[in-house]
């Protein structure tokens, strides 16, 4: 069965696909099938990100999608600074990874160069006729002024993320590592969501 990941972040495509391959589900993108889209990302959260996303990426293609939308919280910031929906947006630019981590590695550095943060995800199913939705958290992790020189393409925040138990950055976190941490690192929940709901 095919399905299609309303994202043109081929990084989020791939930490699923594999897994979901494994389960005869193929992950396929707009790009797969020459389709150009661009969706306006206006909710107030992860999950109706996450629906936008999945409905105009269906309505476009009629083929059953997933949409996923992530929300950035961190301690501390006014809510005039908070991420939240606009990880990737600051004042209406779309930033490229670089940009991220020179916006949020100034930003840190403001507030003594640590700050505790929390993702928030919401993902939604879409085919046509009804919508699942799914939302977890990743904590525990806190955001540092001094980024990693190692990058995870399309996860840019991951070069300036430590976890807090292990004390490394979350682009040198081994398989090991994030196994001792199963409550933010294990997502074979967001696996068996999309298997049970496709």
């Amino acid at each position: 069965m095919k399905v299609l990941f309303a994202t043109t972040n081929l990084a989020k495509v791939k930490k699923y696909a594999d897994e979901l391959e494994k389960k005869g589900i193929e992950v396929i993108t707009i790009k797969d099938i020459g389709i150009n889209l661009h969706v306006e990302e206006n909710g107030k959260n992860a999950i109706e990100n996450a629906y936008i996303k999945a409905k105009a990426y269906y309505d476009k293609t009629e083929i059953t999608t997933i949409g996923m939308d992530n929300n950035l919280y961190i301690e501390g910031l006014p809510e005039n600074k908070q991420p939240g929906t606009h990880v990737r947006r600051v004042n209406g630019k779309e930033l490229t990874d670089d940009e991220m981590i020179e916006y949020y590695t100034n930003l840190v550095h403001q507030y003594n160069g640590k700050l505790t943060a929390k993702w928030v995800y919401g993902m939604v199913i879409y085919n046509g006729k009804e919508e699942k939705e799914y939302s977890w958290s990743r904590s525990n992790f806190y955001l540092v002024d001094k980024p990693c020189k190692k990058r995870n393409p399309g996860y840019p925040l991951d070069s300036m993320s430590i976890m807090p138990n292990c004390n490394k950055y979350f682009v040198d976190l081994t398989q090991e590592d994030r196994n001792k941490d199963k409550q933010n690192y294990n997502e074979d929940h967001v696996i068996e969501f999309i298997v049970n709901n496709i």
